[in-house]
């Protein structure tokens, strides 16, 4: 209003107009507009000069009245009927025109439909233009607000977080209570929302966590390596939401607004005693959720995604996704891995000896990768000091490429007695392949250097005649110095006298 007032005095004072733009740095269109309404009121520079800024405003700067014709209001009708189509693929504002021109001759021109399309827009919707096309999207949060879970037998209360995603095009939500925001449970969540939708949109949107993007950049931000496999399994791809930038998943944002007064505040003040009751829950008052019409029309969040946007999501696989964490290890001359955290043995093809490899392991599989390719694939087994051998990848006896092979330990063996000889040959015999015995016998024969080819001897014996062959029996043996004592003693050994110890006498 201060210019307003500027614009007045000078021009009063008799000043040009060019003169007062220049001055003011004000445009000559609006020096014009304000000159204009004051020669109207027919009224001088002191009376303007005594009025508030509120009555200045309403006399210079008025809006111009609505326009009123009767074409408007069966528009309206026309544009509230089709505004859905307009997401759809293919459907376009021009397509509209056509449709509305051919119902209604008398109508508007093209180009004033095109205007009074934006004004209904902004007035009567303002959210409703959205740039995503139907299965396009998925965006994905965890509400900032958390959830309370009270266990039944310690009475400790426990709180969860509440992850929310929603579909770009129709808006289905999706919610979830869930311990953490560790990686497993994200992707957990991530899974089960897009096994609720039924396919799998073309990207899923997460905002900048660890368990999705390690490090945020805007231009080449770096993926969790599981959360990546776990998009790349269902079809996705990953675009996560630039830092600090809200806009970038404001339909996600809004569905946790959504979420506080639908979900949060109609749960019973009462505390689940489990995960699974809090979200059973919610998912009730999820499905009201999504089965209430929009505010302003007749239709909801269920009704637009069956109608729009359940055909274009992409099929879902059979299986679920398996987390899978990744080692590196080096492949033993017996052609076979160690997972250090099972401490089991998995085979590979025997050309990969002593060759660096990926394993990469899931709840229920192991893959074991050279540069890329995988050259073995196993089911995971958690018996530790075991094997799992494909006899594919085991050599044959013309194929042996590696220093060891049996002939290799049964003459190391013979160089230190028959015994022991005799024993490698059992350790051997014992297995189903004999690669899986050559770390065995290389620890037995390792003895030798240790504590002397005289004490191994005798713990090959003492094992022998427990019939027991393998590495731990001759470790356990010469830890516990069995070895240095008489076989034939030990077994004529006398019951000691123990108050607890009844004798034979009382079973007579």
């Amino acid at each position: 209003m201060s210019k307003l007032r500027q614009v007045i005095k000078l021009y009063c004072q008799g000043q040009s107009k060019l003169q007062i733009s220049a001055t003011t740095s004000l445009s000559r269109n609006t020096v014009k507009k304000y000159i204009r309404v004051f020669s109207g009121l027919k009224t001088t520079w002191e009376q303007i000069n005594q009025l508030p800024d509120k009555e200045l405003d309403e006399l210079f700067c008025k809006e111009p009245e609505a326009i009123v014709d009767d074409r408007l209001l069966p528009l309206h009708d026309f544009l509230k009927q089709q505004e859905k189509r307009l997401r759809q693929r293919g459907v376009t504002l021009l397509r509209l025109w056509d449709e509305y021109h051919a119902q209604y001759p008398e109508g508007f021109s093209r180009t004033s439909f095109y205007h009074h399309y934006n004004l209904w827009k902004k007035r009567v919707h303002p959210s409703m233009h959205m740039a995503h096309k139907p299965g396009d999207k998925m965006f994905v949060d965890c509400t900032g607000e958390k959830l309370q879970v009270v266990d039944a037998d310690s009475g400790e209360v426990k709180t969860m977080e509440v992850f929310v995603a929603i579909l770009g095009a129709s808006q289905l939500t999706y919610v979830e209570a869930v311990e953490s925001q560790r990686v497993e449970d994200f992707i957990g969540c991530c899974e089960n929302a897009v096994r609720y939708f039924g396919g799998a949109p073309n990207a899923i949107v997460p905002d900048n966590l660890k368990s999705a993007v390690i490090r945020s950049n805007r231009y080449e931000p770096k993926l969790n390596e599981n959360f990546e496999a776990f998009a790349d399994y269902y079809g996705m791809a990953v675009l996560p939401a630039r830092a600090y930038k809200p806009k970038d998943k404001a339909l996600v944002e809004g569905a946790v607004k959504i979420t506080y007064i639908r979900i949060f505040a109609s749960l019973p003040e009462k505390l689940s005693t489990s995960l699974e009751e809090l979200n059973a829950r919610i998912r009730a008052l999820l499905e009201v959720h999504n089965r209430t019409a929009f505010k302003g029309r007749n239709y909801s969040r269920q009704e637009q995604f069956d109608e729009m946007e359940r055909a274009t999501l992409q099929p879902l696989p059979e299986k679920r996704f398996e987390l899978r964490s990744s080692s590196v290890a080096t492949v033993m001359k017996n052609g076979h891995v160690c997972l250090s955290i099972d401490k089991h043995y998995y085979s590979v093809p025997y050309g990969y000896i002593s060759k660096k490899v990926r394993v990469l392991y899931s709840k229920s599989k192991v893959e074991i990768f050279y540069k890329y390719e995988r050259i073995a694939e196993h089911e995971r087994v958690r018996s530790a000091h075991n094997y799992t051998t494909d006899p594919a990848h085991m050599a044959t006896q013309h194929q042996v490429l590696a220093e060891w092979n049996p002939d290799y330990f049964l003459s190391q063996a013979r160089s230190i007695g028959k015994e022991v000889e005799y024993y490698i040959a059992q350790v051997l015999n014992k297995k189903p392949h004999p690669e899986q015995a050559y770390k065995s016998c290389q620890g037995i024969l390792s003895f030798g250097k240790r504590v002397g080819h005289q004490r191994l001897i005798k713990a090959c014996q003492r094992a022998h005649a427990y019939g027991l062959y393998h590495f731990r029996a001759i470790e356990d043996i010469l830890n516990r110095g069995l070895d240095l004592s008489d076989l034939e003693e030990d077994r004529q050994l006398p019951m000691p006298e123990h108050e607890n110890i009844r004798g034979k006498n009382y079973y007579q």
